[in-house]
Formats: C-alpha cells, sequence, structure tokens
C-alpha cells in the first residue's frame, strides 16, 4: 500500500542509510551507493560528499539525483524520492557534525568529525528538490 505524504517524509526523516543513486552516463547504468542524508518533513533531502568525488562529478553532469531508503521490520516499508540539485554549498564542520550526530553514537561524533574534517578533503553538500515520489508499505512477510 503506498503511504500518504506525511507518512513517506517522516519515514525519510528516521536516520536511514540511504541508497543514492544519479545517471552515470550512457552505456552504464546508474551509480548506487550507500550514504548519509539528513531531512525533515517539508524540507529538501541533503547529502555530503567529496568535492572531487565521482558522486558529485556524476551529479553536477546530471543536475539530480535519487535517495532509496527501506526497512524491514515491524513491516516492509520504503520511500524513494528523486529530484534535481537546488543547491550546492561548501561543507562545514558544523553540516559535518549535524549529520554525523544523525548516525553516530554521541561519543564517537567529535573523533569522527575531526578525522573526516582532516582527512577526506574539500566537501561538498548538496540539495536535492523531491519531485518524485515512490513509496509503499508491503506489511508483514
Amino acid at each position: 500500500m503506498a503511504l500518504t505524504r506525511e507518512e513517506r517524509e517522516l519515514f525519510l526523516a528516521e536516520p536511514h542509510i540511504a541508497a543514492f543513486s544519479v545517471d552515470a552516463g550512457p552505456g552504464r547504468a546508474p551509480l548506487t551507493v550507500p550514504i548519509w542524508y539528513q531531512y525533515a518533513p517539508g524540507g529538501d533531502p541533503w547529502v555530503l560528499t567529496g568535492l572531487d568525488s565521482r558522486k558529485n562529478q556524476l551529479v553536477s553532469a546530471a543536475g539530480r539525483f535519487s535517495l532509496m531508503v527501506d526497512r524491514t521490520e515491524p513491516t516492509i516499508r520504503y520511500v524513494s524520492v528523486e529530484g534535481p540539485v537546488v543547491d550546492t554549498v561548501p561543507a562545514t564542520r558544523e553540516l559535518l557534525r549535524e549529520i554525523s550526530a544523525r548516525y553516530l553514537p554521541a561519543e564517537k561524533v567529535d573523533d569522527y568529525v575531526d578525522f573526516s574534517w582532516k582527512n577526506h578533503g574539500e566537501m561538498v553538500v548538496l540539495h536535492m528538490r523531491p519531485e518524485h515520489w515512490v513509496s509503499s508499505d508491503l506489511g508483514t512477510v
């Protein structure tokens, strides 16, 4: 059964690890990789990636990307959202901390942020405007 707008937005707002997909060009399937993301209901999801990463290069060319999240308990549920990039901004330590705190235990955030900021190179934040949603709750199996 398809989810309502409120259900799909609340589900996407939970801290799932998303499958990030972007067109990889002629003769290639989309690049699909796991990624952390940030989202609040009614807003634009965003991801943080390396400035020189393949993801960022492909998104720059395609102008859009998709995110898909799922779960298997207590029911099988998924949400996929796709849309254009509406803003690309340099990453900050504060944004890196925000997204890290979404996924890591509080006691690990500072060390991860310090390590990532020093070792992962220049990063950017890609904001996507949701245009197309696909969602369902398949119930229990």
